[in-house]
């Protein structure tokens, strides 16, 4: 499934405001990360998952948007459990594990994750040029909104143009190793890819220049708040002010 069929699945996710999904997102983001409680992680994971079950994404999709991040946390687990002080509960060979390392990574884990499946939620059920237009509703900085936009826009060519470069070190017999040969090789390859984006950047440019672009993005789309606009942000305020209160009180 492509994104654009992502984008048109018709649910109620999709039927609020950008400019509301945003927000929420954005603030629920930080409420969780700078929460520590067990409990209340463990809440706001949940709270992802009924949003994104909600946006009615397929299970395949977010399992593929939750790879990357997963792979990075599990990189993390190497590492946190044997370098935070604390308790000690085992050995791993000359390592100690501590309960304050496992319960750091854990923590971690939830976070990225409950995080990540709001992002899913917003993201999967909104085009991107409408989340850039909602973003300069909301009066964010216009050099944030254009690098946004452009980055989603040829991040692809610069990929292309990233397998072209490989396709033709490999027909000339090029393979890597570890040795000075290879690593001169992929810098060459570095380098060239930044000089052919500077180049693009600078034909870009003078195209736009040349269609009048004044620096802003102009929408036929207005964006106007309805009823269930306001319902979700009550509903979210409800759920952010429940995790705090969980979180910085002796509740649980």
């Amino acid at each position: 499934m492509n994104r654009y069929e992502l984008t048109n699945i018709n649910s109620l996710i999709k039927r609020l405001d950008p400019r509301v999904k945003i927000l929420e997102v954005f603030f629920f983001s930080i409420v969780v990360a700078v929460s520590n409680s067990l409990p209340v992680l463990f809440s706001a994971l949940a709270i992802s998952c009924c949003i994104v079950l909600a946006a009615r994404i397929p299970a395949r999709e977010i399992f593929r948007r939750l790879v990357p991040v997963n792979m990075m946390i599990i990189f993390l687990w190497f590492f946190l459990p044997f370098t935070i002080e604390g308790k000690h509960l085992f050995n791993i060979g000359p390592l100690a594990v501590t309960h304050e390392g496992l319960i750091y990574a854990f923590r971690i884990s939830i976070k990225s994750n409950a995080m990540m499946l709001m992002l899913i939620s917003l993201i999967a059920s909104t085009a991107i040029f409408t989340l850039g237009h909602a973003m300069l509703e909301l009066k964010m900085p216009k050099k944030l909104v254009h690098l946004f936009f452009f980055t989603y826009r040829y991040i692809h060519v610069m990929n292309k143009e990233y397998i072209r470069l490989i396709n033709a070190i490999k027909i000339r017999g090029f393979r890597p190793g570890t040795n000075l040969h290879t690593y001169r090789t992929f810098a060459y390859i570095v380098g060239m890819l930044l000089i052919k984006s500077f180049d693009r950047m600078q034909r870009v440019r003078n195209a736009m220049l040349c269609r009048g672009f004044k620096g802003n993005f102009y929408t036929i789309r207005n964006f106007s708040l309805k009823k269930i606009d306001a319902i979700s942000i009550v509903f979210m305020f409800a759920v952010l002010i429940i995790l705090g209160i969980l979180e910085w009180t002796a509740i649980i």
